[in-house]
């Protein structure tokens, strides 16, 4: 036998890696018990093996170790085992299957925390996304009560006159009220009955100031409360005409929808 085309055939490699046939296994395992410079070289093999293992292996928990080689260990015959094959089952195998073993349940958890980590993140922007709309629902719904109560306060106001604008010809059912407020000229509307007008008109509230008109301000109907419109000074009575969008410097009579003037003071 030439020992050297043996060892360089590649054979011992693929003992050790378990590569090889039944009856390639008996003849390796026959010739490493009849050639020592074989077996010298078959432990090079298996220690330059193990050596590449240990260097890229993965350090493991004690409990994962000890669970994998109790497995493998469960795995292998207890019987009708031959003192060649028991003296040389590559011991850096078992560190193979545990580098496998824990590199899968490294992979495993880092994937099972991924996906908890995406859900928590959806269901944590799913609740973000409902407080802000809490938020804005509940800061919409504060601004509304602001304004209600900003509204009462000016119409229970004493320093307020309260001019009430009764319906035309144009249009008998329309009522609003005017809110005055003589020394800070402040001058409020509220439209109880209007008629729609289309958009490319506006109504327009104008003041009655020395027997002239005087224009306080246009607005758009369909709104609540009180609006505030310009202020004025020495009003005698209120009216609100139909105008084209942005208001007119004289109204338009024949459009004049209600017109109050001021209650007279009791003596």
């Amino acid at each position: 036998m030439n020992i050297q085309e043996y060892i360089s055939s590649g054979i011992l490699e693929a003992y050790a890696l378990g590569d090889v046939t039944p009856a390639e296994r008996a003849d390796v395992e026959q010739v490493l018990l009849q050639y020592p410079e074989v077996k010298q070289e078959f432990d090079k093999v298996e220690k330059t093996m193990e050596t590449l293992v240990r260097k890229s292996a993965i350090a493991a928990p004690v409990w994962v170790k000890e669970k994998i080689m109790a497995k493998v260990s469960l795995s292998q015959p207890e019987a009708n085992i031959v003192p060649i094959r028991k003296l040389y089952t590559p011991v850096w195998r078992y560190a193979t299957a545990a580098s496998i073993a824990i590199a899968l349940l490294t992979s495993y958890l880092a994937y099972d925390y991924r996906s908890r980590w995406i859900e928590k993140e959806i269901a944590f922007n799913e609740l973000n996304a409902k407080n802000q709309k809490i938020a804005e629902d509940y800061n919409v719904v504060n601004e509304k009560l602001d304004k209600i109560q900003g509204d009462l306060s000016i119409m229970e106001s004493t320093a307020f006159r309260k001019i009430v604008l009764k319906g035309t010809a144009n249009d008998l059912t329309a009522l609003a009220s005017v809110y005055w407020n003589e020394s800070t000229r402040e001058v409020y509307i509220s439209v109880q009955n209007l008629k729609r007008i289309s958009r490319e008109n506006q109504f327009q509230l104008w003041a009655i100031v020395d027997g002239k008109p005087v224009d306080a301000g246009v607005f758009d109907g369909g709104f609540a409360g009180l609006l505030k419109m310009k202020n004025i000074s020495g009003a005698a009575a209120f009216a609100v005409t139909v105008e084209p969008r942005g208001g007119k410097e004289s109204p338009t009579l024949s459009t004049m929808q209600v017109i109050g003037a001021l209650p007279r003071e009791k003596s």
